[in-house]
């Protein structure tokens, strides 16, 4: 599960202490958990914001590299302060219409889909092949050689 949380200053984005580029903050459901208090435990976790679901956006389905499912919802700010986490050791904010080069490709669609008009969620196939692979490894080498700030 993903979230794309918007507040007064943009879009929250993190940097994972693994995988380095900016992401959307979101993990994987405990045993039992519903899809919406996954997503509201892990922004909280990752982020220290408290986050209201808006709406579901799209589901994800992704073969190739990492094949898996991501569910995206699109969250409002309840409150909180953005705070690092030993997992997101980056958390900050970023105009919605400009996101980071350093942004992994894979959140990009899920980023148009959520700021998009309301409509129903979206159901996508995407293949992650070697481009996106690549391309990860560029953004995590990037970020790397700049002490995480890359824009």
């Amino acid at each position: 599960m993903q979230a794309v949380v918007l507040g007064p200053e943009g879009v929250l984005l993190t940097v994972r202490s693994d995988l380095r580029g900016w992401e959307l903050p979101g993990g994987n459901p405990h045993p039992g958990e519903p899809d919406e208090q996954t997503v509201v435990r892990e922004v909280r976790e990752e982020t220290g914001l408290r986050v209201a679901i808006e709406r579901p956006t799209g589901t994800y389905h992704r073969t190739g590299f990492l094949p898996h499912e991501a569910r995206v919802f699109r969250c409002s700010v309840l409150g909180g302060i953005p705070t690092p986490s030993e997992e997101t050791p980056r958390v900050a904010w970023f105009d919605p219409e400009a996101p980071p080069a350093t942004l992994f490709p894979w959140y990009r669609e899920p980023l148009r889909d959520a700021l998009g008009p309301a409509a129903p969620p979206v159901v996508r196939h995407e293949r992650q092949g070697l481009g996106a692979v690549l391309a990860g490894m560029h953004i995590d080498l990037r970020m790397r050689l700049s002490n995480d700030t890359a824009r």
